[in-house]
Order: structure tokens, then sequence, then C-alpha cells
């Protein structure tokens, strides 16, 4: 090789280190900022019933129908799942307990009107980071809808109301 050629050779060697350390340097910047837009998720887990509580429905339903609400309305700003996603370092586990449940006065509904007579119920809820330290807490009183819903026979005419109050509340947290 003549000297001329090495110098190239040498020259373009120093080109492809200086292309290397910046690709590195680059990446080095851009993987953290990329953790740090990383949406925090919420784990879904279904609620248990108080002490002599009873609850005639299907709780997985229950937990299927906030999953979804929960993702129609927190989803841009959560990952909502009933599992945590391997290697999420930011989530919230969404546990809670229905407190209790009235089933509501067909009789009373049909003769007074104007949503008296309802199914109602109590649930207490609760969001805790991974280290199980609670983040966020709620007890609301939730009522039926006036005109029903799909999921009727196996969640009763709570499900709707059920996800889109803890929804509500999850989206005034004032979460990371």
């Amino acid at each position: 090789m003549r000297t001329g050629d090495n110098m190239l050779l040498i020259a373009a060697q120093e080109r492809v280190k200086k292309v290397v350390v910046l690709v590195l340097v680059m990446w080095g910047l851009w993987v953290p900022l990329l953790q740090a837009q990383e949406k925090p998720a919420i784990v879904i887990r279904p609620f248990v019933m108080a002490n002599g509580v009873s609850w005639p429905y299907d709780m997985q339903r229950m937990t299927q129908q906030t999953l979804a609400e929960l993702q129609n309305k927190d989803g841009k700003k959560y990952d909502i799942s009933s599992e945590v996603s391997p290697g999420k370092s930011r989530f919230y586990t969404l546990n809670g307990e229905v407190l209790q449940w009235h089933p509501g006065n067909r009789a009373e509904r049909w003769a007074i009107g104007m949503g008296t007579g309802r199914e109602t119920a109590k649930i207490h809820y609760w969001l805790t980071d991974p280290s199980g330290k609670k983040v966020f807490e709620h007890e609301d009183t939730i009522r039926a809808e006036f005109w029903g819903n799909e999921y009727a026979d196996s969640v009763g005419q709570l499900a709707h109301p059920f996800a889109d109050k803890i929804a509500t509340r999850l989206a005034q947290a004032k979460l990371e």
C-alpha cells in the first residue's frame, strides 16, 4: 500500500469512529427520554365483597367493564390492563371492595319514577404503587342507570356506572 492510501484509510477509520461515538452518545440521550415518556400502567384487580355483603353479579365481568371504560377514558394517559407487563417500572394496582349493595325497589321506581328505587352499591377503591403504598383512595355510592345496559343479566344495571365512576375519579387523581 502506498502512503497516500494509508492516509485515506486512517482518515476513513477516524470518521467511522466519530460516527460510532456520535451514535452511542445519541442513543445514551434518547433512551432515558423515551423511558421518561413511558405511560404508567394501571392494573385492575377484581373487587372483593366486604363481610356480609351479598353481590349477585359476576365480578370478573364487572372488572372487564371497568377495564374497558378506563381504556376508553384514560387510555391516552395510562396503559390499562389486568396484568403487569414485563419490564414495566411505573404501574399502579387498582383494588377495591363492595361495601354495600341494595337491589332497589321496582314498585317505587314504577310508582314514583324520577330515579327513585334504583339499585345502588357503595364501593371503596384505591390505587397502590409497586411498593404497596396507597397513592389514591376513594369511596363512592353508585346508582343504576335509568335505561339499563346490554350486560344487565350478568352484571346488573351497575356495570357502566361502576366503571364510569372509577374512571372519572382516577382521571381526577394527580398521578405521576
